[in-house]
């Protein structure tokens, strides 16, 4: 049968014998049908125009040198024009005017015995619509199957889910019990001495650190006074928090042995420089005696304590100095002065004061701030203070604010 060259006037005629074709050339009949429905498609606006078209099916070498492939060509000879060729159940290739699909094929069947039937092209579209079916049931069979294994897949990967979030709570609580203990590692508790009261409110940075560059230290001394230092070390997070405390171990060391507080800062500065050249931290150092209240304050680089009298008049304490990693490290000068009863001393970092990135507004509203506040319970008045000055944050940072009073005595009632 072949070569094969028929010519058609109708759809039928055509499909019939490409399906007779397609059969004796044993070619799978999903791929049968597909060719037939294309064939057809592809003729069917000249057919139904009432121009012929031509059939054409041939053996032909295939182009990689494997088994022969089959040929068929569709053609209108008096078409205006090349056929359209997408959306094709199987895709063709343009051919001089027509369509081409190239096939594989099988053996050639047998001539039919005398007496045998030949499938009739009822048979044939039968066949082709049984194999149909069967491809839509495996299919529908494999779409039950997959969705089987989803609702297993799923189940198995929520219960991973519930799994994780356990363990991340776990490791939650776990790290939450870790960065308190450091917290309170690195927040001594204020000395007890009679006669003053003393409290600290203090913020990192950021939620994920417990501890950032700013820093507090604070101890009686041999003759009863009280060291109080607060440092703000340049970075954020634990690689800050290292430097400060590096700067509050030397500083407590160096009160400890004697030095004079004119000469901490510096001192802290030589023994530190050449351990860590890059460190850079601001230094406020404050003794002060609880039976008298006179304190004396040294400054290198830092932002200045405010006093806040009882009376709600205030002023901030300048001393000229330069903090640790600056040139010419140390306090210029010392200043000194007198907490009476009632009378706040407040010590801070610039967190405190540069929330809104101003730090004179900052310091004109935390005088305000410290002048509303100043009656409160000492324990309660840092934290106040805070939460007044942030009510606006335009610039995070670690902040600390440690407040000092003279605790009443029986005689002020």
């Amino acid at each position: 049968m072949i070569p094969h060259t028929t010519t058609h006037h109708t759809l039928t005629g055509l499909s019939a014998t490409v399906r007779r074709l397609a059969r004796d050339l044993r070619l799978p009949v999903e791929l049968r049908s597909r060719l037939a429905l294309s064939v057809t498609s592809v003729a069917s606006h000249e057919v139904r125009a009432g121009r012929p078209v031509r059939l054409d099916a041939r053996p032909e070498p295939a182009s990689d040198g494997g088994s022969p492939q089959l040929a068929v060509r569709l053609s209108a000879p008096h078409a205006p024009g090349p056929p359209r060729l997408d959306n094709l159940p199987l895709p063709a290739e343009p051919d001089r005017g027509g369509a081409l699909w190239r096939l594989p094929t099988g053996a050639p069947a047998p001539a039919p015995a005398p007496g045998d039937d030949t499938p009739s092209d009822r048979a044939l579209l039968e066949e082709e619509l049984r194999a149909a079916l069967a491809r839509a049931d495996a299919l529908a069979a494999d779409r039950e199957r997959l969705r089987h294994e989803l609702a297993e897949t799923n189940s198995g990967v929520l219960a991973l889910y519930v799994q994780l979030e356990e363990r991340d709570e776990r490791l939650r609580r776990a790290h939450g019990e870790i960065l308190r203990e450091l917290e309170d590692a690195l927040r001594p508790q204020p000395p007890r001495t009679d006669g003053l009261e003393l409290a600290v409110h203090y913020a990192p940075a950021g939620t994920d650190a417990p501890t950032g560059g700013d820093l507090y230290d604070w101890f009686l001394l041999p003759d009863g006074t009280v060291h109080i230092t607060v440092v703000d070390a340049l970075g954020h997070g634990i690689t800050s928090t290292r430097s400060a405390l590096t700067v509050t171990h030397a500083v407590r060391t160096l009160a400890l042995e004697g030095h004079p507080l004119p000469a901490i800062v510096g001192r802290t500065a030589e023994i530190l420089m050449p351990l860590d050249p890059d460190l850079m931290a601001t230094v406020l150092l404050v003794r002060l005696d609880p039976a008298t209240g006179a304190f004396t304050v040294a400054n290198g680089s830092h932002p200045p304590a405010l006093l806040t009298r009882a009376d709600g008049s205030g002023h901030y304490l300048e001393a000229r100095g330069r903090g640790v990693g600056y040139p010419l490290p140390g306090s210029d000068e010392l200043v000194h002065d007198r907490l009476g009863p009632g009378d706040v001393l407040l010590l801070y970092t610039d967190g405190l004061t540069e929330s809104r990135r101003d730090p004179r507004e900052g310091e004109a509203r935390l005088r305000r701030a410290v002048r509303r506040h100043r009656h409160l319970p000492i324990e309660d008045l840092p934290g106040a203070v805070a939460r007044e000055m942030h009510d606006v944050i335009l610039h995070a940072d670690d902040t600390v604010a440690l407040t000092a009073r003279l605790a009443p005595r029986p005689a002020d009632g």
